[in-house]
Formats: C-alpha cells, structure tokens, sequence
C-alpha cells in the first residue's frame, strides 16, 4: 500500500492507480485526513494525466459509497428514475419532466443543483416559488415519493460527502473540466440515489460545456460507461445548446414557463426535450415498449394535465400552501399575484429588418448573472425575479424596431455595454432559407449498454 504522496507521483507520472489506492484516497478525502494540498495535487495529476475506465469506475463507486445510499421499497424495483443535464440557457426540462414521468408510474427522486457561473439552477428556480423546501431527508423523500411519485430537492448531507469536498477543490485548482473528474461526480451522486435507470442531457454548443458534439460524446460515453459500471441503467441525450431552451430565461420567469408548459402550451424545443429524455426512461423501465410509445405518453402526461396534477401535489408535498400551489395551476392566474416580478422592464428592439439567424444564449445569460439571476461564486443569493423573454425566435422575421428581447431588472439598470451586448447576441439576416426552421436541438442518443 502506497502512502498518499507515493500515490500522487504514481499519477502524476501516467501509472494506473489500484482499487486499494483509490478507496485509500476517497476514504481520506471523507475523513479529512488528508491535506488540502495533497488534495489539489492528486486532482492535477487527475487532470493531466487521464484515469483508464476501471479507474473511473472505482472513483465513481468509492465517492457514491463515501456516505448515505439510499434505498427503497421492493415494490419500486426498475421504476425509481432521474435525469442529469450538463447545464444549459433556460434549462427547466426537470420542472416538467419530473411530474410527467411520475405520472406515467416512474418514481423520481431529482436531487437537483444551483447555478454557478452562467449556467442557471433548478434549485434556484423552484424556490422563487413562496414556501418551496427543497431540503428534505431521505425519509422524507420517500414519503413524497410514495404519496406523489417525484420531488425535486436539495443534495442530503450525508449524500456523497467525498463529492462536496473534491466539487470545492476542483474549482478552486481550475481541474472542473477533468473527465474522470467529471464523471465521479456525477454518476456517484445518481448511484447514491440508488437508481434503477438514469437519462443524460450531455449538451454541447457555445453555451455549453463541450463546444461541439465530439467532445459530447465522449463526456457522455464516460458517464454511461460509469452509471452502467456501478448497476444504473444509463443512457444519454445529445442536445444543442447555443441559444435558449424555451423563451424565458430567469429563475421566476422560467418557473411561469414550466407551469404553461404543463397546461398544454409549452414551446416545441422544450417539449422536444421532455418527450426524448421521458421516452428513453419509460424504455429502460419497461413502462413504454419503444421510444415512440414512451414518447407518445410522456407527451399525453403533459397536454392531458395529469403532470400538471403531480407538480401540484409536489409543491404542497415540499412546503407550499396548497392555495398558492392550486392558484399557480389554474388555468388563468396571475403569476405576479404570487411570484415575485422585478421592478423595471425594458424591450430591446431590432437593429435590422430580416430572419432571425441566431440568438446568442451564452451572452444572455451573462449579462443576465451580471444583473442578479444567477452567481459568481457558490453562496451568493440569487434575484428571482431577474430574467429575460426572448420576443422573437430563430427563423422568425422581425423589422427594425420591432422589440425582440423584454429584459426584467432591478436597481441598478444594466449598462450601456450590457445592453449593447445583449443586441449584439441577435444576428439578422436575409436568408430566407431559414424562414419558419426550428433547428432540432436533439442530435444523437446513446442507448444504455
């Protein structure tokens, strides 16, 4: 057995490290009987020189097992599902997919992040809605499950504490894009969650973390290589991600989007979403027989409102009163009458008369972290009510001075640069090829092994 520098100079000069060596450092790493510099060393040598796939699987299994696993009822056997998304501009896939899977029988424990840097978070957003808890323990997680069949929460303190120590690390020794790192993180927590199928959103594209779909594929054959080594059934999505999902960006703004996506009018690009990523986990459950079929019910959960019904039942199940949470789903309500709206609105217009080429959803979301929606570092609140509705869609016409983007802020009003950058992110043209194109943001499946 190596002592832990002896480990480190096995890495860092390219030698495979053994399972023992592995469970010796995650064991350290837990205990924090480990210095914070033997830590960031053993990640840059991570970092530098790779890890071979059974490396990978033993980090993985080492760091799920480091705390709580949680367990469930046999009766629950091959339906206990959840979703992981690399992050995305206006992401709220699992705000309707959560309830739409419980609704077709899934049970679906999403245990859910914050935004850090321009990538927004699930947890933000559902707390802009009054009362929303999104700290529950695995007791009550399976008691919201029972009685609802999804909830959408918090990581437990107990859950994967080796990941909360290496997460804080990696960021601060710039290792975060390491893929075995990567990798680790993600599957352990899933695994922790003990999982009968999991689907991956490996997004690519300016505002993604992988810029274009080589490098998505990889980081998404990782993790289903990891999730299946460590007995998850996992698969994955591929999916654009330049602009934005959907039209709101913001954490209010997109909880209001998600609620009108589950009365039957969402946009057809988060819809695509939803439908591909429930299809796939209503196939690896064995509810649907096929991806269309899955497809097909995941789509009747959404327009049909039996998925409505389930985010309603799981909002008061977490906090919210069932008067605000009945008030929120109702057919026409007034979403200002419970979430929080920003002092000031203003609309961007037009600068050229055409077809919308593209919208820039990395800068959006910049700008909009800059006026309060999202955070620069971990621990800083969030502006709920800050955010942005795009106005117009790629492939759309629009004239000069036509209002594209309505931007919500508060004190202080963005700046001369921020508003030029936000105009800048919309590109016109006269390519009448791409009137009335959607660009399909699904690209590829990998289907589990």
């Amino acid at each position: 057995m190596l002592s832990i520098p002896d480990m480190i100079k096995k890495k860092r000069d390219g030698e495979q490290l053994s399972d023992e060596e592995i469970k010796l450092f995650i064991k350290a790493v837990t205990a924090k009987t480990i210095q914070e510099t033997q830590i960031g060393a053993m990640l840059m040598a991570i970092w530098q020189r790779g890890m071979v796939t059974a490396e990978v699987r033993t980090l993985t299994r080492e760091m799920m097992s480091s705390g709580e696993v949680m367990w469930w009822p046999d009766e629950w056997e091959h339906l206990v599902v959840d979703k992981h998304s690399t992050g995305g501009v206006g992401d709220k896939v699992s705000l309707v997919l959560a309830p739409a899977l419980a609704a077709c029988g899934c049970k679906v424990p999403m245990i859910s992040g914050r935004s850090l840097a321009h990538t927004g978070g699930t947890l933000d957003k559902l707390e802009s809605i009054p009362g929303y808890n999104i700290q529950q323990s695995a007791d009550q997680i399976r008691t919201i499950l029972a009685s609802v069949g999804c909830c959408i929460v918090g990581q437990t303190e107990m859950l994967v504490p080796a990941d909360r120590v290496l997460y804080a690390m990696r960021d601060a020794t710039s290792t975060v894009d390491s893929l075995p790192l990567i990798t680790g993180s993600i599957i352990s927590k899933k695994g922790a969650e003990s999982l009968s199928s999991l689907v991956l959103d490996v997004k690519f594209g300016r505002a993604a973390l992988c810029k274009d779909l080589q490098s998505a594929k990889e980081l998404a054959q990782h993790l289903v290589s990891a999730g299946n080594g460590v007995g998850v059934k996992t698969g994955a999505v591929l999916s654009r991600m330049d602009g934005t999902i959907g039209r709101c960006v913001g954490n209010s703004l997109e909880v209001m989007e998600s609620l009108e996506t589950l009365k039957g009018h969402g946009p057809d690009d988060l819809m695509e979403l939803v439908t591909t990523l429930g299809s796939l986990l209503l196939k690896m459950t064995g509810i649907a027989p096929s991806l269309s079929e899955g497809s097909k019910q995941i789509s009747d959960a959404v327009i049909g409102g039996t998925a409505l019904a389930k985010f309603e039942a799981m909002m008061v199940a977490q906090g919210v009163t069932m008067e605000t949470a009945q008030s929120l789903c109702s057919a026409h309500t007034d979403y200002y009458s419970i979430l929080r709206k920003s002092e000031h609105q203003m609309e961007l217009q037009a600068r050229a008369q055409g077809f919308v080429l593209d919208i820039n959803g990395l800068v959006l979301a910049q700008v909009l972290n800059k006026l309060g929606a999202g955070r620069s570092k971990a621990g800083e609140p969030v502006n709920h009510s800050v955010g942005a509705e795009l106005l117009v869609s790629p492939g759309q016409s629009v004239r000069t001075g036509e209002s594209w983007l309505r931007l919500h802020y508060e004190d202080p009003a963005p700046t001369p640069e921020q508003i030029d950058r936000l105009q800048k992110a919309l590109t016109v043209g006269n390519n009448d090829k791409q009137a009335g194109v959607r660009r399909k943001l699904v690209a590829e499946l990998i289907l589990p092994d």
